[in-house]
């Protein structure tokens, strides 16, 4: 999924990086786009430029067993370089390193009354928040949360999904809170495959599903309502008389978030082997 190539294992890069290549901007700064997680993920590896931060704090050149003159040695030799856009480029990544390390998460104050959950997920979005409050050049940022393997126990209203949920919804909602009117301009999509079946199994759990559902919050978005066809939930309406059955082809809302909010003119780069139709939109976004 984070691939946008269904069934092909061997791509290599994600979409998001895809759609950075198929928008270059010669003055993107290089925080153009960030991940909040220890590793780059699937959706922006490639060859477009991205930062995979495990926290904002811990964002440094990896010289501190060194002097702070082995810094100030590679400032010079960036400085000094005869191309102007490694010049350009060093001078913004030690700008960025220095105006991060001056803005700890520890420090930072939500705004709006705004509390983020303890969590990763809330972490992680509360350092998003700050990042694009900071006007760094933030264009695209991923943020993950894992825990969604239910197959015992999965609870009712106190139980392990009704807990993660709520991180969920309360993460979601503090970011929401703590950018205020920046949100006119932002779109979040979540996106997961991890789809749960219909029926509880034997251990009170559920298992891996066919279908599941996407949310698009935001400024641009004509929210309050469910988008595409529901499929319903009756034994005969179900995929294989199991699963919600799938109406809806993720790249679709992709390619829409792609095209009416970030603008891109011509998305079919981003999602090879697959064509995008307008009459498959589902009209989400405000014009």
């Amino acid at each position: 999924m984070e691939t946008a190539t269904p069934g092909v294992r061997s791509t290599r890069d994600g979409w998001l990086n895809r759609y950075l290549l198929a928008k270059p901007d010669p003055e993107a700064s290089p925080f153009r786009a960030v991940c909040l997680t220890a590793s780059m993920p699937r959706t922006l590896q490639g060859r477009s430029p991205a930062i995979a931060l495990g926290s904002i704090g811990d964002f440094d050149l990896k010289v501190r067993p060194f002097s702070e003159g082995l810094r100030n040695g590679f400032e010079s030799l960036y400085a000094a370089a005869s191309s102007s856009m490694l010049r350009s480029t060093g001078r913004e990544a030690f700008e960025a390193v220095a105006f991060l390390k001056k803005r700890s998460p520890s420090q930072y104050q939500p705004s709006g009354g705004a509390d983020y959950p303890r969590g990763p997920l809330g972490n992680s979005l509360g350092q998003i928040a700050q990042l694009i409050k900071a006007d760094i050049g933030l264009e695209v940022a991923f943020a993950e949360t894992g825990g969604w393997d239910h197959h015992v126990n999965e609870g009712g209203v106190r139980g392990q999904l009704s807990q993660r949920l709520a991180d969920f919804a309360q993460s979601i909602g503090a970011f929401f809170k703590d950018l205020g009117d920046r949100m006119d301009d932002i779109v979040v999509l979540t996106m997961s495959e991890f789809g749960r079946t219909a029926h509880e199994n034997g251990n009170r759990g559920t298992d891996h599903g066919h279908a599941n559902v996407m949310f698009v919050l935001g400024g641009p978005v004509k929210g309050g309502k469910v988008y595409g066809k529901w499929p319903g939930l009756a034994r005969e309406q179900l995929y294989e008389g199991r699963d919600l059955a799938l109406t809806t082809d993720f790249r679709d809302v992709f390619g829409e978030v792609l095209s009416g909010h970030l603008r891109l003119k011509n998305p079919a780069p981003v999602f090879p082997g697959y064509a995008l139709r307008r009459e498959n939109r589902r009209g989400f976004l405000y014009e």
